[in-house]
């Protein structure tokens, strides 16, 4: 039984449906990422599996366990959070308060802010600053350091690059392997093929909400990606 199962899943804003039977797995200490277009419902197929979207039909299942009407707070606590696009931090408390949110959770674990400052030791030195005047790449960092402290099973991490310059992108990538030797499983969304390829095992391509191709990120074609992501014939 894979950790984190997705089944048929349609996901609706009011009238409008933007995800349409998607079927997914991640398995333990598996890398999976979900890539795709503006628009495709990459984020909105992870708010719905995370509990922020509730308009839903299908099946979501962690652990074995149904959790397709949780929400998500409960799901957070049951061990699987989100890291948003846009970091959505608390922009007037310090670096360290931040982090703390994520202890809410309750859960026990290997995650401590002593560990996120070895993982990130840049936010060490400005644990005392407020989280808005830092730089993209170090919010972002306050970001995955505050899911971790929830000390999650999965890792849900939307659009980490977005914005970014590709040198702190790779530092932020980087701090992947360190995460995974904790037992944690990640799902990632980007829209960058080359870095989703580096970063996972498995990838799902989603084009209008539909699953367009999935397979073993080392096995799939640029050919058959390119074809996936803008619903386009393969080219010799």
């Amino acid at each position: 039984m894979s950790l984190l199962e997705v089944e048929n899943l349609d996901v609706f804003y009011g009238d409008f449906q933007a995800v349409h039977g998607v079927n997914l797995s991640l398995d333990e200490g598996q890398t999976v990422a979900i890539i795709g277009a503006n628009g495709a419902g990459k984020s909105t197929l992870l708010n719905a599996i995370s509990g922020i979207n509730g308009q839903k039909n299908g099946t979501v299942r962690f652990g074995g366990t149904d959790i397709t009407r949780h929400r998500a707070d409960r799901i957070a606590r049951e061990g699987m959070t989100m890291v948003p696009e846009g970091r959505r931090l608390f922009t007037s408390l310090s670096v360290e308060d931040n982090l703390r949110m994520g202890e809410s959770a309750g859960r026990k674990g290997p995650w401590t802010v002593g560990e996120i400052y070895a993982l990130f030791p840049r936010l060490g030195e400005l644990r005392q600053v407020a989280a808005g005047s830092l730089s993209g790449g170090q919010q972002q960092m306050v970001a995955i350091g505050r899911a971790l402290m929830t000390n999650p099973r999965v890792l849900l991490c939307d659009e980490l690059s977005l914005g970014l310059a590709p040198t702190i992108i790779n530092d932020i990538y980087r701090c992947f392997d360190r995460i995974r030797e904790t037992g944690v499983s990640i799902v990632v969304i980007e829209q960058n093929v080359a870095q989703a390829a580096a970063a996972a095992g498995y990838a799902y391509c989603l084009l209008e909400g539909r699953v367009s191709l999935e397979g073993r990120t080392d096995t799939l074609t640029m050919a058959e990606i390119t074809a996936a992501y803008f619903g386009t014939e393969k080219t010799a």
